[in-house]
């Protein structure tokens, strides 16, 4: 049996929480022992962890050097000895590599990179090149994270593909038309939505401008945006200016946000950069139609007219329009969306996940 530790900074509810908590509890238990490791704090997915039985370890790490965390850490891979150490995003990227150093017998490490890391400072990409030789594989989510890693140098034959895994988001508590007349709209209402965190990558602002051309020619509509960020504040202010705020409902972080996705017409997501969006997979999975910025993440997903559309960064008129499009044509939305659940189904199950890092890890 295989003991593999997976390492995250927190076990808070966003992607790769999420990614890491759909490994750890479909991993097959005769074949592998697993223990979580988080370097600051639990959260949400730790009670889902341990109704699987799983052991979560939390190291209260303080500061981004925190030498009491990295020696937990490094006493308890001295402990457990595992064969496999998976670790996730950059802070618990460096720990895994900087408490393994000195051990014999050294334990696989794999550092998992979940976005193309735009937001890295220079100081941060110095670590990553400091301590580069002290992994073993770096498992990207897509494609473009792995030529993104490349071109920072990473040795190619040293990088591996494993996308993101989608499970179909359960059926909401409530009907739509309950969902409705909780955001104070008609059962009528054209829903068009966003899922995610608030952050500048995600270009907000294009889809808010998105959503006043839109009104102007399908004025029943309500862009929904789930999720909350740094840009929470700012985005009302802009959508006050716009004059589009009337037509918006900012929803805040809900612990049923996938399940929200079954309720919308078109699903949006205009960022800049991703890794692999899970709520653009989620939104697919439920069938939503969708309309994309092209970017390469995004297109690793959707391709134009065939399970979706894809629209130029920045294009909010091309958003709205094609958004008008699947409105007008119930035959084209369907068709695209279930094109979409479909891919999602046959090509990013969680079944696939688990094989393909089994394969990875078996080497």
């Amino acid at each position: 049996m295989q003991k593999v530790l997976l390492l995250v900074p927190t076990l808070d509810r966003s992607g790769a929480e999420k990614q890491l908590t759909l490994l750890a509890t479909h991993l097959p238990r005769d074949l592998f022992d697993i223990q979580v490791v988080a370097l600051d704090r639990g959260g949400p997915f730790e009670s889902e962890l341990k109704v699987h039985e799983i052991s979560v370890t939390t190291l209260n790490k303080r500061t981004k050097l925190d030498l009491s965390a990295l020696r937990k850490l490094r006493n308890l891979i001295l402990d457990w000895k595992p064969d496999v150490i998976l670790s996730w995003l950059f802070s618990a990227n460096a720990y895994a590599r900087l408490a393994t150093i000195r051990i014999s017998p050294k334990p696989r490490v794999i550092i998992s990179e979940r976005c193309v890391d735009l937001w890295k400072s220079s100081w941060q990409h110095g670590v990553d090149w400091l301590l580069q030789s002290r992994a073993d594989v770096l498992m990207a989510n897509s494609q473009s994270v792995a030529d993104y890693y490349q071109g920072r140098g990473f040795p190619a034959g040293k990088i591996s593909v494993i996308p993101n895994a989608v499970e179909v988001p359960p059926a909401p508590a409530t009907t739509r038309e309950q969902f409705c007349a909780e955001l104070d709209l008609s059962a009528e209402t054209r829903l068009v939505g966003f899922a995610g965190r608030l952050a500048k990558q995600k270009r907000i602002p294009d889809m808010l401008w998105a959503a006043q051309v839109l009104r102007q020619a399908v004025p029943n509509t309500c862009f929904v945006i789930i999720g909350d960020g740094p840009e929470r504040d700012e985005l009302q202010i802009r959508a006050e200016q716009l004059e589009v705020s009337e037509y918006c409902r900012f929803l805040g972080h809900r612990e049923d946000a996938a399940s929200l996705l079954h309720h919308l017409d078109v699903f949006w997501l205009a960022s800049e950069y991703e890794g692999m969006s899970n709520s653009l997979m989620e939104a697919m999975a439920c069938g939503k139609p969708v309309v994309v910025s092209d970017i390469p993440a995004n297109r690793e997903l959707v391709t134009h007219n065939e399970n979706g559309f894809v629209a130029d960064l920045g294009d909010s008129i091309a958003f709205s329009q094609f958004t008008q499009k699947l409105f007008e044509d119930a035959e084209l939305a369907s068709r695209l969306g279930e094109a979409g659940r479909q891919r999602l189904q046959s090509e990013f199950s969680v079944s696939r996940l688990i094989q393909r890092f089994q394969d990875l890890a078996a080497h």
